[in-house]
């Protein structure tokens, strides 16, 4: 259920502004008037989305330990993805197509927090695996401020098919760990690309380093061995998004 919630302002409005008929309804709380509570409101009213107003403890057992600054959203049961749209939007791609890929994010918040870097980098498109690995939950959602509504997300039963048909396009797979022998920022991130990243603690599985085309890390200057992923996926897309305006 809790991947049939968005949970806070930010996230409550990015649903009502890119999706509202994803939503079944809002739950604002009662007694509290504020501006952010009062715009949702509206915009709900205007998408004749149902509103209510109850008290703290129920929207506290809505949320479920998230923090809701007063505000939840029950979406609707989203259409299941099959190998099918994936391949659609294989076929779909640009030239100069970015995408990320998350070989096992087993945490919501750091979900959350790529899929809003992706969605600031201008990627086409996020991948996952189907199994071990975090869902598009409510706190996965708050993490994106949004970004879950706005980047198409594809949970794929088999990574490494998935990865192949990614080459079988010409997609170039570079993959982040910190034993490479090549850094980041001597890749070419010009062409289509991919950039894949592994999960927490674990990095790359060995099934898909070999896989990828290149390996690369992010340099180190401190005693710290390695970055959270989202952080490091937010410095290799930015590479990218850097060397892109170069061009």
């Amino acid at each position: 259920m809790q991947d049939r919630l968005a949970v806070g302002v930010h996230a409550v409005l990015a649903v009502l502004r890119r999706s509202p008929t994803q939503i079944e309804g809002v739950w604002l709380r009662s007694g509290r008037e504020d501006a952010r509570l009062a715009e949702i409101e509206r915009e709900a009213r205007a998408a004749m989305v149902p509103v209510y107003r109850v008290e703290r403890d129920v929207l506290e057992q809505m949320a479920a330990g998230a923090r809701h600054q007063g505000v939840v959203a029950q979406l609707r049961a989203p259409e299941p993805r099959v190998d099918q749209d994936f391949d659609d939007f294989v076929e779909a791609l640009r030239p100069q197509a970015l995408l990320l890929v998350l070989d096992g994010v087993q945490d919501p918040h750091n979900l959350g927090a790529c899929l809003r870097s992706a969605e600031a980098a201008g990627v086409h498109g996020v991948l996952v695996p189907r199994d071990n690995a975090a869902p598009l939950s409510a706190v996965a959602r708050k993490a994106a401020s949004g970004a879950a509504e706005a980047v198409p997300l594809f949970r794929v039963p088999n990574l490494a098919r998935a990865l192949r048909t990614l080459k079988s396009k010409n997609v170039w797979l570079i993959g982040a760990t910190h034993d490479a022998d090549q850094t980041i920022f001597s890749a070419d991130l010009t062409g289509p690309t991919a950039l894949v990243l592994g999960g927490e603690g674990k990095g790359l599985r060995r099934l898909t380093r070999e896989h990828c085309d290149l390996l690369v890390r992010i340099p180190m200057a401190g005693d710290v061995a390695s970055l959270n992923v989202s952080v490091a996926a937010g410095v290799c897309l930015f590479e990218a998004v850097r060397q892109r305006l170069l061009r």
